[in-house]
Order: C-alpha cells, then structure tokens, then sequence
C-alpha cells in the first residue's frame, strides 16, 4: 500500500515534506488520540497464533463508547477459524439523518496483522516507535494504519456535531492476512449489519511519492484479479537410479513446465485498466509510458502490450497470469522419482472463469497422465464500476490538500478484503488517504513504517471524503 506525506494539513495551500516531521507538531485533541489508538494497537500481536485479535476488537470498541456511540450500534462479533483460534470483527453503525435517501457507506480495515519476530527486526515490532520523521512497527501500514484513522476520524466528526445525511457503517475484519474468513462471515451471517450502497477499504490504495518526497499521483484500487493455487503432480513407477526409464517423472514435470512458462495468456482491459494506463502513462517515461498510452488508446496493440509484459508490475494488469511458486520430487537420491509436484499460481483476471484457466493449463501441457489439482479454493469478484461520487470525492481531497496530480483507478493484482465485498454485491474502493516513496514500502517486511506527516494526512484526508459524501446539502 501507498502511504500519503503532508505537511502543515490544516492550511488549505499544498504543502509537502519529507521525512523530518514529528508528531509534537501535531497536539490538538484528536491528534492526539488517534496516536494513542494507533500506539496501544501496534503493541497487540494480532497475527495468527497469538490470540489478540479479540483484544483489538474490545479496544476498539471501548473507543468508540467513548465517543458517544451507542452501545447497540457496536458489535464485536466473534469467530473461529479452522485452526480452533478465536478472532473476531467489530461492526459499528454511525447513524445519519437520513436527509439524503441514500443507503449507507461502508468502511473497511483489518485488524490482523502478519507476524513479525522481535528477534530479526532493529527495533521492536510491537512497540510504536518514532525515528526521522517515521513511525516504525508492525502494523504501521498495513493495516492499522486504516483501523486507527478511521476510528480516530468517527470519533473525531462526531465530537465535532457532524451528523452524516447516511448511516457510516465501520467493518473491521480478523484474518485478512490469512483465509480472509471474518469478512465473508460479515457479509453472509451479518449481511444486515453492513449492507451498504458501496464501500471505502482502507487497506488499498493511495498516493506515491518521489524520491524527494514530491507527489506523483494517487491510486483508487476499484478491482482485483482472482488467486488460484493449481499442483500438477506426476507419478512414475520409479526404480534404481543405475537402471534410467525413457520417462522419469521430474523431466516429464519440468516439460510441463516450461511449456506454461512460454504460454502467455491472451490480452484483457476493462474500463479500469485502461483509465489506469491512460492516467499512469502521464507519470511513466519512455518506452513504458509510451505502451501506457498506446494500450489506452488501442488494447489491441500488440506492440504496446507486448512491452507491458515485459514489466513485471504491469503484466498481470493486461492478462491473466500463471507462475510455478513450488517443487519438489523424488524420495531418495539413488532412486528414479516416483512423484514430481509444482504448485502454479494464477492470478485470473476478472471476468475469466477458473475452470477456463485449468482447461487451458491442461491444452498447453498436452499431457493427460499429469494431474492437476485445485488445491487454493477461488475467490473471485467483479470490478466496482468506477463512481463518479467516489472519484470526485478522492479528487477534492487530495487536492486541496497536496495540489493537481492524476486519480488512477487500478486493478489491484494481489487481493484483500475488497474481494469479498464486491462478490456480496458491495462495489468497493481502496483508498487509504496517505502518500508513500517506494522505497518505504515495508508492508509484511522488516521494519515496516510510515511516514508520520503521512498518517497525520490521512486524518484530514478522510474528514474531507465523508464530508462530500455524506455531509449535508449547502
């Protein structure tokens, strides 16, 4: 995720700075708190195993108690994974006057974390720490970041007398980093709790910087392609190593192999991906930035995808996508192999079905004694048409706090909780409100961090956002 650097955010004039900023420059009230939500749940392990998600949840709610919302607007829902873990969600209802007739909005983040193992990190993963202008720990980006902006900016409008013309619906899941279970309970058992017009997901999307610090553009994630996980597994008789058979069951395997390697799967867009190359070619130079452009203007440029492939961070926007992650084979080294096995992952583009993606992997094998086993159960979803509310409320903010830079809507090649909420029928949309360089991307990595002006941003970010689109008519 991109993380959003501001300085000097209550001024209405672009401001921008680097990484020397403090957050003793920042002490009003809800500064303040929102540091200290984001300090007490950066020191909770919730990665799995550690059974703090619960915590966090109850935390969090507390919170928000204290902020004056009702106690029957808040649900901390429980759930139990495969593993016999307890995680949980936590639901709450901001509710509006209804002036505007509109269904609700909602807000996703979640609460998990990816684990982080004090002993490898420089600093202590689980202890918020601030150093040169950025906030280091797990969880700093990714995602409670998005958990403790979105509670600090409700409890903040409230305690302001902002009284939304919708109901403002807050999701929080409790395993995004794993089997992304909470966030389908939410949407199927809990429907009613969170059933909402479209959604904002705090854990996608956002603005990038330059080396300098200096604003590049700022990303609307609006899709995701879908993961699959395919094992081709080769069996073989096998026998002594001194006595070879013409078949052997790891060249057969790696024949496969190398016939995936050299397929290339047709050329997609959608009105995402093309509203992303037409506004990303204005920031790209050279040859790529020139694809870009041709391949917005014309996706059946073969010239033009053709070098888009060649970048491994925009093949997999033009195509479906399918790479061997994993081998293994044989059961000793004086044997011929008995088995081979390789995992595939594919990253499907919306719109194509997996079984169409597995027939094609079995045509371009051209083996019928190779299996191939789904083994990672498909979650798909559509891409959220690209809202004209949405954009312009994304627009105005980034605007008036940073200035004029490109709004790209993007299909986001990994996956989040998104994914679950466009497959219920909830058009979603990753927008976290921060700025980040590309060489602070840490997210799920040691030393993970963001810069402190960026998370001081975001508070004023998203107060912009709900204001336009659920403030009151002038």
């Amino acid at each position: 995720m991109f993380r959003l650097s501001f300085l000097l955010v209550l001024l209405s004039i672009p401001i921008l700075s680097g990484a020397a900023d403090s957050s003793t420059n920042y002490q009003e009230e809800y500064q303040r708190q929102a540091l200290a939500i984001y300090r007490d749940t950066i020191a909770m392990r919730t990665a799995l195993g550690h059974g703090q998600v619960p915590v966090m949840a109850h935390y969090l709610a507390d919170r928000f108690r204290d902020g004056g919302f009702d106690d029957d607007d808040i649900h901390v829902l429980p759930y139990e994974l495969p593993n016999g873990e307890d995680v949980a969600s936590l639901v709450v209802r901001w509710r509006g006057d209804a002036s505007s007739g509109k269904r609700p909005i909602l807000f996703a983040a979640h609460m998990d974390v990816v684990d982080a193992l004090p002993t490898d990190w420089a600093r202590d993963p689980f202890t918020l720490i601030e150093e040169d202008g950025y906030f280091f720990g797990r969880g700093t980006g990714d995602d409670k970041f998005g958990t403790t902006i979105l509670t600090a900016t409700f409890i903040r409008m409230k305690a302001e007398g902002f009284v939304p013309n919708r109901d403002l619906i807050i999701a929080f899941s409790g395993d995004e980093e794993t089997d992304m279970l909470t966030i389908e309970d939410l949407a199927s058992t809990h429907r009613a709790l969170i059933d909402a017009e479209f959604a904002l997901n705090a854990d996608a999307g956002g603005g990038a910087l330059g080396t300098d610090f200096s604003p590049i553009a700022y990303q609307v994630q609006a899709a995701e392609k879908t993961y699959v996980d395919f094992e081709l597994v080769v069996k073989n008789p096998g026998g002594h190593s001194s006595r070879p058979r013409a078949d052997n069951a790891i060249y057969e395997l790696a024949d496969a192999l190398t016939k995936i390697r050299d397929y290339q799967f047709p050329v997609r867009h959608n009105d995402i991906t093309l509203a992303y190359f037409a506004q990303r070619s204005m920031t790209e130079e050279g040859e790529l930035g020139a694809a870009m452009r041709s391949f917005a203007e014309d996706p059946g440029n073969p010239k033009a995808s053709a070098v888009l492939a060649r970048s491994p961070s925009q093949v997999g926007i033009t195509r479906t996508t399918c790479v061997a992650t994993m081998l293994a084979a044989g059961h000793a080294i004086n044997a011929l192999p008995q088995t081979a096995t390789a995992n595939i992952n594919c990253r499907i583009f919306p719109g194509i079905s997996v079984t169409e993606v597995e027939a094609k992997l079995k045509e371009v094998i051209g083996n019928n004694e190779i299996e191939i086993r789904l083994t990672y159960k498909p979650k798909s979803a559509p891409a959220s048409p690209l809202r004209e509310d949405v954009i312009d409320a994304v627009t105005k903010a980034v605007k008036k706090l940073n200035g004029d830079m490109p709004i790209i809507p993007y299909m986001s090649t990994g996956a989040t909780d998104g994914r679950a909420l466009r497959s219920a029928g909830i058009p979603t949309y990753g927008t976290t409100g921060s700025f980040s360089r590309a060489e602070d991307s840490f997210a799920h990595g040691l030393n993970e961090r963001v810069l402190v002006s960026s998370f001081y941003g975001a508070l004023e970010h998203w107060k912009l956002v709900i204001q336009e689109l659920a403030g009151q008519s002038p």
